[in-house]
C-alpha cells in the first residue's frame, strides 16, 4: 500500500514523507478527525513508506523489494498492530484479551482495505452485545514485541487503532512506553475520540489533523474504483461529507443507516401518537442491539434532527440527505424547531453517554423516548 491508494488528503501525504526527507519524524503521531475520511489508510501507508521507502524503477535493492513483497500481505515482522478485542465465551475469566487473539480475523479485515468501521470490526470478530477494549495486558504485549531488535534493520512501527478504547491500566503502561520508546520505533495512533485520551498520552504525541475529503476527491474515487455514473457519484459524494465510509454505505442497499433510519419514523411517529406502549416495545427492541449499534443508532438520530431542523429553510443547499430521508421530512421537519431542536439533540447525546457508561439501555431508550413526547409539542 501506498499513498496513492488513499483518497484524497495529499497535503497530509506530502507533510509525513517531508517529516522523514527532513529527518524530523516524532516518535509518536496521533491521526485525528472524522470516521471515514482515511486516518487508518493515512497510517497504514505511511508505515509501508517507513518500512519500505518510495524508491521506484528496476533496481529497486532486494530488501526492499522483500520487505513490499511482506508488506502487500500485512505480514511484515516490524509492523505491529494493536486494536480493541473482546472476551469471548470460550475464554477463561483471569484471561484478558489481546490483539494476538484475534490476529487471524484482523487480517483478513485489513486484506479487504484500509477504510473500515468499528462495527465491521465487531461483526469480524463475533461480538454480540460486548464493548470491544484495549486491556492492560494489550499494553504488555506490546511492550514486549517492540523491545525486541527490528528484524530488518530498519524502523519498527505500531500502528495503535481507536487508543481511546483503552482501559485506564492499559493507558498507563502505553504512556510509559512514550515516555521511554524503544530505539527506532514509531507510534502510529488512529483516533475518532481524542479527547478520550490521557491528556498525558497526548502530550506525548504529534497531532495529525485529517480533514474531511474533498466532495471532488470522493466522487473521482467513486466513479474510478465503483464505476458509479457522474449524476449519482456527485450526489453521493455530497451526501458522504468528506467521509469514504459513508460514500460506501449509500451503496449498499441492506446498510445500517437503513435500519436507523426506519427506527428514527417509528420512534418519532409513536412520540407524535403518545403510543406509550409502544415505545416500550420499541426501547426493548433497539435495547437488543447491543451497546455499540445502540450508540451508532443515536448518533444518527442527531444528524437527522440537524437535517431535519435544516429542511425548514427549504435551502437544498443546506441538507445533505438521501431520498428516503428526504421524503421523510417532508412531513416530519415542521415538528423540529427552534424551541427544541438544541435539547433534543442534547437528549439523544445524553442517551448515548448514559449507555456507554453501561447504564441499562431499555430505562435509558424508554426514558429516552417519553422525554421526547414532551419535546415534540414545543413550538
Amino acid at each position: 500500500m501506498d499513498f496513492s491508494d488513499v483518497i484524497g488528503q495529499d497535503a497530509v501525504s506530502s507533510r509525513l514523507v517531508q517529516m522523514v526527507k527532513e529527518d524530523r519524524l516524532p516518535h509518536a503521531l496521533l491521526f485525528c478527525g472524522p470516521e471515514g475520511t482515511g486516518k487508518m489508510a493515512l497510517a497504514m501507508a505511511f508505515a509501508c513508506y517507513l518500512l519500505a521507502g518510495d524508491e521506484a524503477g528496476d533496481t529497486v535493492p532486494t530488501s526492499v523489494s522483500n520487505a513490499r513483497a511482506m508488506l502487500r500481505q500485512w505480514e511484515h515482522p516490524d509492523l505491529h498492530f494493536s486494536y480493541p478485542t473482546i472476551k469471548l465465551p470460550g475464554m477463561s475469566s483471569e484471561h484478558q484479551p489481546v490483539s494476538r487473539d484475534f490476529a487471524k480475523e484482523w487480517h483478513a479485515l485489513i486484506m479487504q482495505g484500509a477504510y473500515f468501521t468499528m462495527n465491521q470490526w465487531m461483526k469480524q470478530m463475533g461480538a454480540t452485545t460486548q464493548q470491544a477494549i484495549i486491556t492492560g495486558a494489550e499494553s504488555d504485549e506490546l511492550a514486549r514485541v517492540l523491545a525486541l531488535k527490528s528484524s530488518q534493520g530498519g524502523y519498527k512501527v505500531a500502528i495503535i487503532w481507536r487508543p481511546e478504547r483503552m482501559n485506564l491500566t492499559s493507558a498507563n503502561k502505553l504512556l510509559k512506553l512514550l515516555e521511554e520508546p524503544p530505539q527506532g520505533t514509531v507510534f502510529l495512533m488512529v483516533s475518532e475520540e481524542p479527547e478520550k485520551l490521557l491528556e498525558t498520552i497526548v502530550s506525548r504525541t504529534q497531532r495529525i489533523d485529517v480533514k474531511r475529503i474533498d466532495d471532488e476527491a470522493v466522487e473521482q474515487a467513486l466513479i474510478a474504483r465503483r464505476g458509479i455514473d457522474a449524476d449519482a457519484a456527485h450526489r453521493i459524494a455530497r451526501i458522504a461529507h468528506g467521509s469514504w465510509l459513508k460514500a460506501l454505505e449509500s451503496l449498499d442497499t441492506g446498510n445500517e443507516s437503513r435500519e436507523f433510519l426506519n427506527m428514527f419514523q417509528m420512534l418519532m411517529r409513536l412520540c407524535y401518537l403518545r403510543n406509550v406502549k409502544d415505545l416500550k416495545r420499541w426501547s426493548e427492541v433497539t435495547a437488543g442491539y447491543g451497546r455499540e449499534k445502540e450508540r451508532r443508532m443515536l448518533v444518527y438520530f442527531q444528524q437527522q434532527v440537524r437535517e431535519n431542523f435544516m429542511f425548514n429553510f427549504r435551502n437544498p443547499e443546506l441538507n445533505y440527505m438521501t431520498l428516503e430521508e428526504e421524503n421523510f421530512a417532508k412531513n416530519f421537519a415542521r415538528f423540529i424547531n427552534e424551541a427544541n431542536v438544541i435539547e433534543i439533540n442534547e437528549l439523544f447525546q445524553r442517551a448515548g453517554r448514559d449507555i456507554g457508561q453501561n447504564a441499562n439501555a431499555k430505562i435509558v431508550l424508554y426514558d429516552m423516548a417519553l422525554k421526547l413526547i414532551v419535546l415534540l409539542l414545543k413550538k
